[in-house]
This record gives C-alpha cells, structure tokens and sequence, in this order.
C-alpha cells in the first residue's frame, strides 16, 4: 500500500460489539475522507465515533459493507501493513520503564538521536526534557510517573511525528490536560496533523473550530456535516453541544475572573 495520501472510506458500515450483539454501534454508515483532510468527529457517548477507528485499526470487522483505505479494503490488508500507515494519540498515554529517547524511538525503532529531538521539538516537548535530569537519557519509570499529563501526552505526540505515518488518529487527546497543558499539547496537535489526514475524536468542540470538515454522529449514524459555523445552524445536535459547552466555558472564565 502506498505510504502516502492515504484516502478512508467507510462504505455503509454495520456493526455491534460481539457482547452486545442486538445494540448497533454503527447503522448503515457511510463517510468518504479525502487525503490530506482534517475531520473531527463529534457527539455524545456511544454515538460510535471510537468505534470508527477500532474499525479502522482492524480490532474488529464489520459485519457488514467495508473500511478501505487508498480504495483497497482493509481485510485484504495484514495488520502490519495497515498499522504501520497509522499513528494514534489517546487520552490514556503509553508511557513504558525507559527513557525518554526510548519511549520516542518506539515510534520508529532506527530512528537516530537527531530524528529524536527533531520529533520533540515538533511536539513542543523539547522545552521539558531539557530541564530532565539526564534530559533524553532520563528514566521515566513505570507508566511516566515523573511527567505530568501534559509532558506524558507531548511525548505520545513526539513518537507520532517521528513515526510520520500519512493517517493520524487523535482520541481526546487533550480532554483530561488543564489549560495551560492542553494549550501545548493543542499547539503539538496541530504540527502533527499538518499534511496529513487526521481523524479527530473530540468533547471539547473548541479543539476542533478549525478543521476542514466536522461530522457529528448519533446512534451509530452520521446525523450532520459541515464547518462548525453551518452547523450551529443546521444540526440541532451540535448547537445544543455548543450551546453546552461554550456557556460552560463562560461561566469558568467569569468565575476565575471574580477570583482576580
């Protein structure tokens, strides 16, 4: 499969998990991305946006219609060879009992110490690591217990550039971060996603105003698309999750204010 502009295509999609095989998780599900594009995902739980990309990575096949990608559908694929086009940052980071150039490289095994910081400073993490004790020869221990949300998650996004995969799939990845951390981690988002295509799982509708194109899912249905300005107009859904989240913001920033 070529390793770049890489096109998905979900081609009416149908699909239950096997414990809850009488609920779908996906009805008739239809979604054509473009190479190069930047989609977010949008909705409330259970909507099935996690369940398109357990699709995409092969966890499980659908049951019916088919997952393609570059038009060749992806049981015709070995895992190895669909996984090693896609990156994938969660809101949980992996954080293994090594070093920092250790847990970077596991992006790409032969990658030299130069590839390393190049991919840190990328991730905006570069800043931190130098401040380490033994910078990239730092031990992080068991899970990352000496980094913070934000420094975990920035060298998740590190060993995703340096492994520089033409698909990046990102799964609220900056939900769980404070402000001042989600700002980093948005801004190292942002250098990963560049000339790429990227599938955004997001609950935080402010992290995804930019992308080129939002679909909102209900039911295991795509029920709206569009920017997010057309949305708030067009889709009942996504006003409401707006009108949620952004009054939600307000009432944050009016009382840190009161606090000043």
């Amino acid at each position: 499969m070529p390793a770049s502009d890489l096109g998905i295509e979900f081609d009416t999609v149908d699909f239950a998990y096997p414990s809850r095989p009488d609920t779908p998780a996906l009805a008739g599900l239809s979604l054509h991305i473009r190479p190069g594009e930047h989609i977010a995902l949008v909705g409330p739980s259970g909507a099935g946006k996690t369940t398109l990309f357990q699709l995409l990575l092969r966890f499980y096949e659908p049951q019916s219609g088919s997952v393609r990608v570059n038009g060749i559908d992806t049981r015709q694929l070995s895992f190895a060879d669909l996984r090693r086009h896609i990156g994938v940052v969660l809101q949980e980071t992996v954080i293994f009992a090594g070093s920092v150039a250790d847990n970077i490289r596991y992006g790409r095994p032969d990658a030299t110490q130069a590839e390393i910081e190049q991919a840190a400073e990328a991730a905006a993490a570069a800043g931190f690591i130098a401040e380490l004790p033994q910078g990239y020869d730092t031990f992080l221990g068991e899970r990352g217990v000496r980094l913070s949300g934000g420094q975990r998650q920035r060298i998740a996004i590190a060993r995703a550039i340096l492994k520089n995969p033409p698909v990046l799939l990102l799964d609220e990845a900056t939900s769980a971060l404070d402000a001042a951390s989600e700002r980093l981690v948005q801004q190292a988002l942002d250098n990963a996603s560049h000339n790429r295509t990227t599938l955004v799982i997001a609950h935080r509708l402010a992290t995804v105003l930019e992308a080129d194109w939002i679909v909102v899912l209900e039911h295991g249905r795509i029920v709206a698309q569009g920017r997010h300005a057309d949305l708030l107009h067009s889709s009942p859904l996504y006003a409401r999750l707006a009108a949620l989240q952004f009054a939600d913001a307000a009432r944050v920033a009016a009382a840190a204010e009161k606090l000043t």
